[in-house]
């Protein structure tokens, strides 16, 4: 990466070098009882993580902690470490069975206060981008929104150098290596995503949200195949902003067209704002060093209040399932953990608070499962155990590819109808019959 190749003193080269060992001898900082932060996303340190599997028969009651892990480790897969997560990703899903593992729900905005009164890593493993001059690293594509939180609330810092995580700009974004106890080198490569072509529902409900969203908007798009469908279809317009906690393939399409150029932002205008970002190599090579995008730490990209300062803001979520009411269940399946909080109520409360701001869910009405066949995401019940992770109150706008309703100022029987109205033709009648046997209807 472009960082590594501006030259340092000496005295900075030495205490590199007096700091690099092995990823085997580093780990041996790690202790009986330790807390130890793993990553997130596509900034976990792997090659330090199968140096500590290694020692799995050493040590006793040793907690890992992390995020969104998507690439494989056999450590995350086994009961010999205990295991806490603020996000489930690919491979804390594989771990659901086991009875080592917990989650502790916090929105993004929140992450400093679970660094360091709900994680309190003593350890913390960080795969960070290879130096600039002055002997600084950054945490690289899925590092920075927790870093510095992580960074203050451990004694320990082991760094990973890796070639391939890229140098970002932006703020509490790097690492000094006088703060690092160890330094390790080892390439590998970040996890990524593949953003696949849209179809279907989802083309429909992209163009019904695309008429919500005027040139000069500012915008926030997660993950999936309706994120994707949005992005791309964002080309026709014109001198967009961005400002979301998640940046992915869509958004660097936009920006490589001019679409996206940050223009009519208020807050930090000309920069991307973000706090990491998942999708393709040619995603993180042109992160690297790219002076357009300001990453930043949840605490800040997510805190409603800063998301507000931009005008127009436009937020779009999905879910795993919407209730009659409005209630949106966006972390959970048959009543079990399987995602996180993550950001959708601090982005569904900052759009609102934004002056011409707006804030979409938005879900295709169906979902074909293997074992349950098909299914409606409008339920007039959650399974027990769901966790509600946006309330009635804070919902704007519901969209299906049956329509896009505003359920802001709709009194309870308003919303019912709205919400039956936006359910799939076949699953309607029931919905209805559900909702007057529960006294919904009154």
């Amino acid at each position: 990466m472009q960082a590594a190749k501006a030259s340092m003193d000496e005295r900075l080269k030495q205490e590199f070098l007096d700091k690099t060992t092995s990823a085997k001898e580093a780990v041996r900082l790690v202790r009986d009882g330790d807390t130890v932060y793993i990553g997130t996303c596509s900034s976990v340190a792997y090659g330090l993580l199968e140096a500590l599997w290694e020692r799995r028969d050493e040590l006793e009651d040793v907690t890992l902690c992390g995020a969104l892990i998507e690439g494989p480790a056999d450590i995350l897969l086994s009961d010999r470490f205990n295991y806490l997560s603020y996000f489930y990703g690919s491979q804390e899903r594989k771990r659901l069975n086991t009875a080592r593992i917990d989650y502790a729900g916090v929105h993004l905005s929140q992450t400093d206060i679970w660094s360091k009164e709900i994680a309190k890593p003593r350890v913390a493993l960080f795969d960070v981008s290879p130096p600039d001059r002055d002997g600084y690293m950054c945490y690289g594509a899925g590092g920075v929104g927790i870093g510095a939180h992580i960074k203050a609330a451990a004694d320990v810092k082991i760094l990973q150098i890796n070639e391939r995580e890229p140098y970002v700009y932006g703020s509490d974004n790097l690492v000094h290596i006088s703060e690092a106890a160890a330094l390790v080198y080892c390439d590998k490569d970040l996890p990524g995503i593949s953003e696949l072509p849209s179809e279907g529902a989802i083309d429909i409900i992209a163009d019904l949200l695309l008429e919500h969203i005027d040139d000069g908007a500012c915008i926030q798009l997660g993950l999936g195949g309706l994120a994707t469908a949005v992005g791309y279809r964002l080309r026709e317009k014109n001198d967009l902003g961005a400002h979301s906690e998640l940046v992915s393939d869509s958004i660097m399409d936009l920006m490589k067209l001019g679409v996206l150029n940050n223009k009519r932002k208020n807050f930090f205008p000309g920069k991307t704002v973000t706090g990491f970002s998942y999708g393709s190599k040619s995603l993180y090579e042109f992160l690297d060093c790219n002076e357009d995008f300001y990453f930043m730490p949840f605490s800040v990209v997510n805190d409603p209040a800063v998301i507000a300062k931009n005008d127009n803001m436009i937020s779009i979520n999905t879910a795993v399932s919407i209730d009659l009411l409005g209630q949106v269940n966006a972390e959970c399946i048959n009543g079990r953990q399987y995602s996180g909080t993550g950001g959708q109520l601090d982005f569904v409360k900052g759009a609102q608070m934004s002056r011409g701001g707006k804030s979409f869910v938005a879900v295709q009405s169906v979902v074909n499962n293997s074992t349950a066949g098909r299914t409606s995401r409008i339920v007039s019940r959650f399974p027990a155990g769901t966790v509600i992770t946006t309330p009635r109150s804070e919902v704007q706008y519901v969209a299906t590819e049956y329509g896009c309703v505003n359920l802001k100022h709709l009194c309870a029987r308003d919303r019912i109808s709205a919400m039956i109205s936006l359910a799939h033709p076949d699953f309607r009648p029931q919905l209805a019959e559900e909702a007057r046997d529960a006294g919904m209807f009154f």
